[in-house]
């Protein structure tokens, strides 16, 4: 799961390219662009949190389909929640993914993405864009985007990460809780998560 959350700030969106450009291309652009941020904030290198949550609400949030992400994570439970739980489900799954890779941000690692090829027809809505991350000394990381079009542009609803899928991931969780304590319950978990996340440390 750490894996899965300290490469989200990959996606993170160029807003004023993101509805014309094909799911691939804007995946690279706005990689390119985040990982030369990373490299020359030095407030961000040390962990500034309010930088690092400025960044994630600026290049991020827009980017998401955090309500596709969070209905399909809850699964065949979402349809029992009524539509204040699901607004509020969606939000604080949202704030949990966002929580916890924006305390990762800082401590990028000169990695490096390689781009596999997009396989995309001119009428496909959903497609999965592959890539590659390399970080010296270690294995490569394959890490797949499961992008959704939408009005708005490609939309993010799920990352897969060495074949470990993030909404599936938090499926069997989600489950428990509700079958333990109903729609409630799993708000209240994911409430309590956010609130022991807090803020990103400062480093020295």
């Amino acid at each position: 799961m750490k894996k899965l959350l300290l490469f989200l700030f990959l996606i993170a969106p160029l807003a004023t390219y993101a509805n014309a450009m094909p799911p691939d291309e804007l995946v690279k652009s706005v990689a390119s662009e985040v990982i030369a941020i990373l490299k020359t904030d030095k407030d961000i290198q040390k962990g500034d949190a309010k930088k690092i949550y400025a960044l994630v609400d600026a290049k991020v949030l827009p980017h998401f389909d955090f309500t596709r992400m969070t209905r399909l994570a809850v699964g065949r439970y979402w349809r029992d929640a009524t539509p204040e739980q699901q607004q509020r489900l969606t939000r604080e799954f949202r704030d949990l993914l966002v929580r916890t890779y924006a305390m990762s941000l800082a401590n990028y690692k000169n990695q490096t993405i390689e781009y596999k090829p997009l396989r995309i027809g001119p009428n496909d809505t959903d497609v999965t864009v592959k890539t590659v991350v390399i970080e010296p000394g270690r294995q490569p990381i394959p890490i797949d985007y499961q992008m959704v079009k939408t009005p708005d542009g490609w939309k993010v609803y799920d990352i897969t990460v060495e074949g470990v899928s993030l909404v599936v991931n938090y499926r069997s969780s989600f489950a428990q809780e509700i079958q333990q304590g109903g729609v409630e319950r799993l708000i209240q978990t994911l409430a309590a998560k956010n609130a022991q996340v807090g803020q990103p440390t400062q480093k020295n």
